[in-house]
């Protein structure tokens, strides 16, 4: 016979006995469905989410704009378009350098082969060897047998099928942004409205104006950071005769936005370019090093030294948060990783059922500062 956990069971109010859904069951159900709801509606949450950062990042600049007599739709009005024109000016900078390294492509990849010829020679056997194991799997054709040939679409149709798409989403963004900020601090004195008590309304305001604060002075210190690490790649590749190294600082700038991955796939990039335009492969591997030692620098020393402990999170965390969202929502979902970390830990800094969870996703360190900040 079966013995039953009676722990299991619980009796409602009529005496019926129902079973207890363990905690963590509910839990890890939501979790799944919240990815999957994540991953199901990404086309939409993606730009709603972009603009709602975007809006708590600006909306200090927005209230002393306010506070020198700019109307709220006016000053929204003026940070979407210096926030166009940034990203217009960088676009139109990377344009002619990038679709001359575009057409450069097959002579590019010529280059690879030819550079890379000595170490095809070491794998020349390897190569033999497969040949004949193919020659005697294969065989005399059957006739009897179909064969299937999959033909794949060109990158540049797909970028081309794609582009609308893309240019709808930031288009929403932009509209999005500017209706948030032009409705002024309207949805907090609806939070204020909503709230039943007086320590809610100031618990909620103070969470809200902490995020926003956090959120504008993180990004900012980043982007300053970002902006000289761009200055010391250009420089640096300048020096050792790279080609359009103006072109490798503005992307060494937008690729550290992203953590880790950013600063692989900028020494990567640098390196290919390296050994297909410089002279030797020591040069080229001069180059990634040089690369590398900057990022490094930045983010072991710099970085740590100019953000705040109560802005520095659980290295592992950001890693993961990182990869989850670029799996959910591709290279969106590795910008916006990293600030939404920083707004949910701050979220959880107010919330005593959360301040473990919190502390949790902060750095090593961080504990003490986040004790200072919550008894303040």
């Amino acid at each position: 016979m079966v013995d039953i956990e009676t722990e299991n069971f619980e009796k409602d109010a009529r005496g019926d006995v129902t079973v207890a859904v363990p905690r963590w069951a509910i839990i890890g159900i939501f979790l799944m469905l919240l990815v999957g709801g994540l991953a199901y509606a990404r086309n939409f949450l993606m730009p709603v989410v972009l603009a709602l950062l975007l809006q708590l990042v600006f909306s200090p600049v927005r209230r002393q704009l306010e506070r020198w007599g700019v109307p709220s739709a006016l000053a929204a009005m003026l940070i979407v378009g210096a926030l166009v024109a940034g990203v217009a000016g960088g676009v139109a900078s990377l344009a002619v350098p990038a679709s001359s390294w575009v057409d450069r492509a097959p002579e590019i990849g010529r280059e690879l082969r030819e550079k890379f010829e000595e170490i095809r020679g070491v794998t020349e056997g390897v190569e033999e060897a497969a040949k004949q194991v193919d020659e005697i799997t294969e065989g005399e054709e059957d006739p009897g047998v179909q064969r299937v040939k999959v033909e794949e679409e060109g990158n540049a149709l797909a970028i081309a099928m794609s582009l609308p798409a893309v240019l709808a989403q930031i288009v929403f963004t932009l509209i999005l942004l500017f209706f948030l900020l032009s409705s002024g601090d309207m949805f907090y004195e609806k939070i204020v409205y909503v709230l039943p008590t007086f320590k809610d309304k100031r618990r909620a305001i103070r969470i809200a104006y902490d995020i926003e604060r956090k959120l504008s002075r993180y990004l900012s210190t980043i982007a300053l950071i970002n902006a000289g690490l761009g200055v010391s790649v250009g420089v640096a590749l300048w020096w050792l005769g790279m080609p359009s190294p103006a072109l490798f600082g503005v992307l060494a700038f937008v690729l550290n936005f992203i953590p880790y991955v950013g600063a692989l796939l900028g020494v990567g990039s640098a390196v290919v370019v390296a050994i297909v335009t410089l002279d030797t492969l020591n040069q080229a591997l001069a180059v990634g090093a040089i690369y590398f030692a900057l990022t490094s620098l930045e983010g072991q020393i710099v970085t740590p030294y100019f953000v705040g402990r109560s802005l520095r999170l659980n290295t592992v965390v950001v890693f993961l948060s990182v990869t989850l969202f670029a799996w959910l929502w591709s290279v969106v979902g590795m910008l916006v990783a990293t600030p939404l970390l920083v707004a949910v830990r701050t979220f959880c800094e107010h919330v005593p059922g959360l301040q473990n969870f919190g502390h949790f996703l902060s750095a090593r360190g961080a504990e003490s500062e986040d004790g200072e900040t919550s008894e303040a």
